[in-house]
């Protein structure tokens, strides 16, 4: 039985391909994006094009994770129209390069706000419904970066999917007792196939971000060239959707799921860190929750 599922942040990237191969295997889809009648009206027309040549059950839905509104609005609708929600994907985010010195804090706040803020208000909106249902699945598109190797000028990003990956981990926790399922999928830094390095944010502080020049210079444009570089040739976004619909398939979920062809070292890493933490979830009497 095909599940209803909603992504965020849908338009392009990992968010639209999740989408269309959802939407393939059976499940119906909504493909939350900003501005459905504005910039991504382009998107939505694609979107629907897909569906009718493809007879796959995938729909825009107008959701901005930067509003509790518009979250609760667009859960509403899927609701209302279906009956029920199964599976939440907290997909969108927005990256940003460049020293972490010459970033100010509004955009530091700002980055956390679209990437640890907006799956808050999703979860407030949508929450309910699977915590009613005694059944549900969170899925989070993580990143590697939480704790594999990493480069330098990618600090407030990185700072921000450590904090999602950790707000996901506690969600484990407090959800499982009401049946619902939570999956990290964790990303390496796939530089094909996605608009992260082309549409990422810069510092406001350009004169701060100059002075870092002197001594790094043209480091900013290297670390995406030598994040490529480490990407082998058969390297495909499109394991990332492939790996999300494989744990929306599955009967019992996996906590974790790592796609990173670069292999940055988040795999080992994050083994000994769940470990640990299931150990600790014994010692005080919590082993149902691991």
């Amino acid at each position: 039985m095909g599940k209803v599922v909603v992504v965020t942040g849908a338009s392009s990237g990992f968010g639209a391909l999740a989408v269309r191969r959802l939407a393939l295997a059976g499940h119906t889809v909504y493909a939350g994006m900003r501005e459905t009648l504005g910039r991504n009206a382009s998107a939505v027309a694609e979107l629907e094009a897909f569906g009718a040549e493809h007879s796959a059950d995938v729909r825009a839905v107008e959701l901005d994770v930067q509003s509790q509104e518009s979250a609760d609005a667009a859960v509403g609708t899927i609701v209302a129209e279906q009956g029920r929600l199964d599976v939440v994907v907290h997909n969108a985010g927005h990256m940003v390069t460049g020293p972490a010195e010459a970033f100010t804090p509004e955009q530091y706040a700002a980055l956390y706000d679209v990437n640890v803020l907006g799956t808050q208000r999703v979860n407030r909106a949508a929450l309910p419904h699977l915590r009613g249902q005694r059944s549900g699945h969170v899925v989070w598109v993580g990143s590697s970066s939480t704790r594999g190797g990493t480069p330098p000028y990618l600090a407030p990003y990185f700072a921000a999917k450590a904090a999602m990956d950790a707000v996901a981990v506690s969600y484990r926790a407090e959800l499982l007792r009401f049946g619902v399922e939570t999956t990290i999928v964790v990303p390496g830094a796939f530089t094909r196939g996605t608009n992260h390095f082309a549409h990422s944010g810069t510092p406001a502080d350009t004169s701060r971000a100059a002075e870092y020049e002197e001594l790094y210079p043209g480091l900013v444009d290297q670390v995406g060239v030598r994040l490529a570089e480490l990407e082998p040739s058969w390297a495909d976004a499109g394991a990332v959707a492939d790996a999300i619909v494989d744990v929306v398939a599955a009967a019992k979920p996996p906590f974790r799921v790592h796609v990173d062809p670069s292999s940055d070292g988040a795999e080992v890493v994050n083994a000994v860190a769940d470990r640990v933490r299931g150990e600790f979830l014994r010692r005080v009497e919590l082993a149902d929750l691991i």
